[in-house]
């Protein structure tokens, strides 16, 4: 059963995005807002803990928050989305896992 885990505080604040990574699979999206997108950072942790996930695992971020946060040089694989597609993907996912 497919999973979009969404993530939307900062990884550098607690475990909530390493606790999410433990458990991602195959055919799951991650989807960072808020806060999170920080996981998207150059040269951090977070990031090369993202860009390990394997290709079977979709990765998103909404681009008013990546905009917000003045973050630039982001992983090929990111799809920078809208509110819009935001819904869509909550659709097209069997299950959607906040990480509250």
């Amino acid at each position: 059963m497919s999973t979009l885990h969404l993530l939307s505080h900062s990884p550098f604040g607690d475990n909530r995005l390493d606790s999410c990574l433990r458990l991602i699979a195959a055919g799951d999206g991650l989807l960072l807002s808020g806060d999170a997108v920080y996981a998207l950072q150059a040269g951090t942790a977070p990031r090369a803990a993202v860009e390990r996930l394997p290709e079977a695992v979709s990765v998103f971020a909404l681009e008013e928050d990546l905009t917000a946060r003045g973050l630039e040089g982001l992983p090929e694989r990111l799809e920078s989305i809208a509110y819009a597609r935001f819904v869509e993907l909550c659709c097209l996912y069997e299950r959607t896992n906040a990480w509250l």
